[in-house]
């Protein structure tokens, strides 16, 4: 047995306060077996010991709500006894040390965790975020971008990609939707975040649970191996320059043999004989049995000389804690174990009674015939280490400040080349590299393709629609986290509602830097609190989410980022809204405030050159009403409802001048339509096209239906006002009837069509 000294404790990081707890617990020095498995139990990754304290604050229950937090994915009712199971979780770690693997077994994972519930996988989104593609100088102690980091991150930015579309499509789930982003702050730092959704009836939802005494315990799937070992304990570190060396703890995926473990389990399920479930996800078959039996107050006896295995001579330490991909562990119903292997046997997978459920909470291991590990469930999970660790409000005073041009700087500019470089901007270019490597239209369900401000899947047997769309925005939580995290769920709820579905429910994933760091904690708690205030104005329980910390590499971490996962529901499929323009002559108005500002957005940072933190230091961003949002948003679902819009998009990186160039050569239209606009403005007439405001929603409709879709407006408080028509081959704005800018949509289509792909090729 390998001698537990100082370094083990540290490798396994687990501080040195943590280990004498566990002699406490034991009552003895543990062994190494079971060290690694207190290391995976009590790591960041698997016990959320630093974020339990504040996830408890959120909202989690609702009339939709049919499982909360706490299974491997939440489950929203959706009628007729349907139900959805969804959750979005990170893959960080693994895909910046094999971008490859590291996404797709992120894919794999959370599908996995969705069909777990007995839920068919029916689409698929991811939200991702890199550092620049081209060199950049560094800005108040910042990194810089040199030419060999650019590099890595395209480097990044591909093998993540195809990862993504190898799994997804080769195991046959549509990817309908997500986002791409860039700051600085994600050079060496990549974030990607994976969210299923899955369709289920009410009455055949599985759980997690590892119930019935003497019932048996069974692994099917793929064989262990030693890949993944240390995963979890991974991804609860920061990383430094040795972090390319931790390769063999990211996972290798096969997505078609998770295609027959999928099948496998549906059918099982439907067999009756399962009493309970789980993926072997983050610690493998460690976390998988003590959740189980801790979820049913059980204990659990494995004799892992059972295991099946691709390597030769794997101890215990190695089969406890690989994160080998495609396996499940299954609790089955006495006697029906010949059964079960009979059906995984007919998918070519292996199903093998490894243990059983005992009486107690003991979770006992055994291997060739020695007992390895002996120890209390309970004291693995709830008994985990928590921490209310300390907060510090993040102090800009000793930042330097860059403040923006005065109105008569900006006013005299090219607004027409200014929106240009904005549609050329990697943050707001067509993402069509991207998304075109992902099958979006398998099995047909895809009613919305991506591009759009959310995406849609018909739920064949209804005559419903389930949309959902994954938002975040890392700088404006930056320069205030409350705020930015409020202003992230309205954007998601409001993404929704522009395809014409009512908001439902929530997931999310939380990345932060370490939380050892009293500013990283500050910015969670503020984050935790926002989202909180946030959904509860839109009925949006979160269900479901992750917690990624120790998103940093040397110290530098990425900014506060909170990805909202927003799943709405459209009762009637034909009342689907789509962005694109789509009849001359069609009525242009803006729903809510005109309010607008440079501060914190796209403009300032992808024209003006501004850096992330020079914006925080400044500390300006738009600041949400969520009363007003939610009466924006309550008139355009009475609108789309009673089919009187034609049209709508969400107003938002950019600002008006990005939305209605966007909405002028949508790509979901076939054909391209120009709009002569006028806006009314009492600020500059830069910050009046390009500035941003939350609770801003673009729609058009027939003329005739003016006075309707006006009074729609008025009774549900939101304001109203007619900007112009559809009209022509050109985008035409001017501000208090002052031409300002005038553009053939061809060319700005041009600008905004192979932009990201030419970042790439430089």
């Amino acid at each position: 047995m390998s001698e537990i000294t100082p370094e083990v404790i540290e490798q396994h990081n687990l501080t040195p306060e943590e280990y004498e707890k566990i002699k406490t617990i034991l009552d003895r020095e543990p062994s190494f077996t079971e060290l690694g498995i207190f290391s995976v139990m009590w790591s960041e990754h698997c016990s959320y010991k630093s974020s339990r304290i504040h996830l408890k604050r959120l909202p989690t229950t609702g009339e939709r709500v049919i499982v909360p937090p706490g299974e491997n994915a939440g489950v929203v009712d959706i009628g007729d006894g349907w139900c959805v199971a969804f959750k979005v979780e990170s893959h960080n770690h693994p895909s910046f040390i094999e971008p490859f693997q590291g996404a797709a077994t992120g894919v794999g994972g959370i599908l996995r965790d969705v069909f777990t519930m007995g839920a068919r996988p029916i689409a698929a989104m991811n939200s991702l975020r890199f550092g620049p593609l081209s060199p950049q100088e560094s800005t108040n102690g910042t990194r810089p971008t040199t030419k060999m980091v650019a590099n890595r991150n395209k480097s990044i930015l591909k093998g993540v990609v195809e990862g993504i579309a190898h799994y997804g499509n080769c195991f046959g789930v549509p990817t309908i939707a997500g986002e791409v982003v860039f700051d600085e702050a994600y050079s060496l730092n990549p974030l990607v975040n994976a969210f299923a959704l899955g369709l289920l009836r009410e009455d055949q939802i599985f759980f997690g649970k590892a119930s019935g005494i003497g019932n048996p315990v069974m692994y099917v799937g793929a064989k262990t191996g030693r890949d993944g070992i240390h995963g979890a304990t991974m991804a609860s570190a920061e990383f430094d320059d040795e972090a390319l060396e931790k390769r063999p703890t990211v996972q290798v995926g096969d997505p078609f043999l998770e295609k027959l473990l999928l099948e496998a389990c549906l059918e099982a399920m439907r067999s009756g004989a399962i009493e309970g479930i789980q993926d072997m996800g983050a610690a493998g078959l460690t976390s998988s049995s003590v959740e189980m039996a801790d979820r049913a107050g059980t204990g659990l006896e494995l004799d892992l000389t059972l295991v099946p295995q691709r390597e030769s001579n794997m101890t215990a330490y190695e089969m406890l804690l690989s994160e080998s991909q495609e396996r499940m562990l299954i609790v089955a119903k006495s006697g029906r174990e010949k059964e079960l292997v009979e059906i995984f046997n007919k998918w070519d997978l292996d199903a093998v009674v490894i243990g059983k459920v005992v009486e107690g909470n003991r979770f006992k291991v055994l291997h060739n015939g020695e007992l390895m590990a002996d120890l209390p469930v309970d004291k693995l999970t709830d008994e985990a280490p928590l921490y209310d660790r300390p907060k510090t409000a993040h102090d800009t005073s000793g930042m330097a400040k860059k403040p923006l041009p005065s109105n008569e700087d900006l006013d005299s500019r090219d607004l027409k080349e200014d929106l240009k470089t904005l549609l050329r901007s990697p943050n707001i270019c067509s993402k069509k590299f991207v998304y075109e490597q992902y099958d979006h239209m398998v099995r047909t369900n895809t009613a919305v393709l991506p591009g759009a401000d959310a995406g849609v899947v018909r739920i064949k047997e209804t005559r419903r629609a389930v949309s959902m769309c994954l938002d975040g925005n890392g700088r404006f939580s930056a320069i205030n986290p409350k705020e930015g995290a409020k202003l992230t769920v309205a954007e998601a709820a409001r993404n929704n509602v522009c395809v014409g579905a009512k908001p439902i429910a929530v997931t999310n994933c939380l990345n932060f830097a370490s939380p050892e760091r009293p500013k990283i904690m500050w910015a969670f708690s503020e984050t935790i609190d926002g989202m909180k205030e946030a959904c509860e104005t839109f009925d949006t329980p979160v269900i479901s989410g992750n917690v990624s910390f120790y998103n940093e590499t040397d110290g530098d971490g990425v900014l506060p980022t909170p990805t909202i996962g927003m799943v709405g529901l459209i009762e009637d499929v034909t009342k689907i809204v789509t962005q694109g323009f789509k009849n001359d002559g069609d009525v242009i108005a803006l729903l809510g405030p005109s309010e607008s500002t440079l501060a914190g957005g796209e403009f300032a940072y992808s024209v003006l050159g501004m850096k992330t933190e020079e914006m925080i230091a400044n500390g300006d961003l738009p600041k949400v009403d969520l009363d007003v949002e939610k009466r924006v948003q309550d008139a355009c679902l009475a609108l789309s409802g009673k089919g009187l819009i034609n049209s709508a998009h969400d107003c938002a990186d950019g600002g008006l001048g990005v939305a209605l160039a966007e909405q002028c050569f949508s790509s979901l239209n076939d054909e391209k339509s120009g709009a002569k606009i006028d806006l009314k403005s009492g600020r500059g007439k830069c910050e009046t096209v390009f500035g941003e405001w939350p609770s801003r929603i673009i729609v058009t409709f027939d003329p005739k239906n003016s006075a309707e879709v006006e009074a729609i407006a008025t009774e549900s408080g939101c304001s109203f006002e007619i900007i112009g028509t559809v009209e022509g081959a050109s985008l035409e704005i001017s501000v208090s009837e002052e031409p300002v800018l005038s553009a053939e949509v061809e060319e700005l289509q041009q600008a905004w069509n192979n932009s990201l792909e030419t970042h790439l090729e430089r």
